[in-house]
């Protein structure tokens, strides 16, 4: 099973590299390593026997220590309907000006520490990728916890951890007609 570095170590605070197209074989089982731990992660019954691995929704490459442009995304939604990508270089190319945040606040496989306050995001997003699921060009279009969790993991790919975007002054501040995700 993969390590998951923590929020000290340099791949998280640095830019990320374009991954080279077409993907390579080396790449593509980082990412089905990757989609398989955040699998065995929702899975409990693995959980109580891997007491040290906590839930996921998203992994990044740094976040393995690895600074390259992937992530993957894995959750089921509000309807039980599996998401699933395995995103080679994503970046969002229209972002609504509606902020959202999580009501309990963002958490992340990185970040042992409890970081209180709010992380506002864009409520909606459209992202360009390759996705090595589909092994084709996807154009992703989220709203809500979909677009937190895609936000979240380009974040990453920036160098960006969540706690980096809550406001050190005032944690809590409201934003006008920002949702709240609970």
């Amino acid at each position: 099973m993969l390590k998951i570095v923590k929020d000290d170590a340099l791949s998280l605070h640095s830019k990320s590299k374009l991954v080279e197209m077409p993907l390579s074989q080396k790449d593509r089982e980082l990412l089905k390593q990757m989609l398989d731990y955040l699998a065995k992660s929702q899975d409990p019954l693995y959980r109580e026997k891997h007491p040290s691995v906590r839930e996921g929704v998203g992994l990044a490459a740094p976040q393995v220590g690895v600074n390259k442009r992937m992530t993957v995304i894995r959750h089921s939604d509000s309807e039980g309907k599996l998401i699933e990508y395995a995103l080679v270089n994503p970046r969002i190319v229209v972002s609504s000006l509606k902020k959202c945040y999580l009501l309990a606040g963002e958490g992340c496989l990185s970040v042992d520490a409890k970081h209180e306050g709010r992380v506002y995001r864009d409520y909606k997003v459209t992202a360009r990728a390759f996705d090595a699921l589909k092994d084709s060009d996807v154009e992703i279009t989220t709203q809500g916890y979909d677009a937190i969790v895609l936000q979240h993991e380009i974040d990453h790919l920036d160098g960006i951890l969540y706690y980096d975007r809550i406001d050190e002054d005032d944690p809590f501040k409201a934003v006008e007609g920002a949702v709240e995700i609970s």
